[in-house]
């Protein structure tokens, strides 16, 4: 702590982000990263920008990138904005969307960072409690606010709210913007992109830090009206004019372009995730329904955070969360198919 600091910074309660230990011969499976590489393509567009034109600064607006997704999603090129990773589009969207005069709605079981944003941008927020089988309930979320943002699929859980019951709460509440961020829509969930139209004041958050295997390079993106939109680039020209460069620019679109590696790849997640869901049933494990590249485990017998202790000291780190409701879980990355055996067999030998 230093005197020179700010007042808001002493009280602030920063994002705890998953650990990235330097140790070797890890199976890493803590962080939801995808254990496939992008696409080859990727690769090959980013070689391709590596040249002088570096000393250059990017477009500020990235429009071809931007078209490129307007595309892949039938959208207007206006309706797309872009930035440095998608906790930097949500930290534009909080800023500038729903600092409000009443409170926002989000889970209490859910992505960490969004208490975060609240107590940056100061930010009145209400948790809305999941169900007592770890749902969310947008039933309990149709009443005044000042905004509603939720992941879907919901993370840590990995549950997923139905497209119908999004478009029932749009229809209900046209007097806020309500925010879906879906991190995790590719690995088994229906994207609520296609009711932008509808609902001018529904806005959807992308990665391509899951999916499209490209945590490194930090590309987030939003879809929405094109009123909201001019909103978020007014916030993200008063903070930051260039948040993507030549390399996350050209490896965004070559992403987008290689629809069957995208394809394949979260193919193969979702086929490890299900194999690896029986295989930890069989040692006793209670698995919520994932619709996400990771899997919510709890152990009928054994203490979460004494697994997680012995899985460590086998060189296998997972996620897990010290909370009230869920402090018996596990987070569990999908890994290949190696990874998760390696991680079934360490099971084993601990419960054994």
């Amino acid at each position: 702590m230093s005197r020179y600091w700010s007042d808001f910074v002493t009280k602030l309660q920063p994002y705890t982000p998953g650990e990235q230990p330097k140790i070797s011969n890890l199976t890493k499976l803590n962080t939801n990263e995808n254990p496939y590489g992008p696409s080859p393509d990727v690769l090959q567009a980013m070689q391709q920008v590596l040249n002088d034109d570096l000393r250059l600064y990017p477009p500020p607006h990235a429009e071809e990138l931007k078209q490129t997704i307007a595309d892949y999603y039938q959208l207007e090129e206006n309706q797309i904005f872009v930035g440095n990773g998608s906790d930097e589009v949500l930290a534009h969207i909080f800023n500038g969307l729903l600092k409000q005069n009443k409170p926002i709605f989000f889970p209490d079981i859910t992505y960490s960072f969004y208490p975060v944003f609240c107590q940056l941008y100061d930010i009145e927020f209400e948790k809305v409690p999941l169900t007592k089988d770890f749902s969310i309930d947008l039933g309990d979320y149709q009443r005044a606010n000042g905004g509603i943002i939720f992941p879907n699929p919901n993370a840590p859980t990995g549950k997923l709210v139905a497209l119908g019951d999004i478009e029932q709460l749009l229809l209900a509440n046209r007097d806020s913007v309500v925010v879906v961020d879906e991190a995790y829509i590719d690995f088994g969930g229906q994207s609520a992109v296609g009711l932008i139209n509808r609902f001018d004041n529904l806005l959807v958050v992308h990665t391509l830090s899951k999916s499209r295997s490209l945590a490194g390079l930090r590309i987030g993106y939003a879809m929405a009206n094109a009123a909201l939109i001019e909103g978020l680039d007014r916030v993200k020209n008063s903070f930051n004019s260039y948040p993507l460069g030549h390399l996350q620019i050209a490896a965004a679109i070559a992403s987008f372009k290689d629809e069957s590696y995208f394809k394949q790849t979260c193919a193969q997640v979702i086929s490890s995730r299900e194999q690896l869901v029986e295989q930890l049933q069989t040692l006793g494990f209670e698995i919520l329904p994932s619709a996400a590249n990771f899997v919510f485990a709890r152990h009928n017998n054994e203490l979460a955070e004494v697994i997680a202790t012995h899985l460590r000291q086998q060189g296998i780190i997972v996620r897990h969360f010290q909370q009230p409701r869920i402090d018996q879980f596990l987070r569990i990355t999908v890994g290949t198919s190696q990874d998760n055996q390696l991680l079934v067999d360490g099971l084993a030998s601990i419960l054994a």
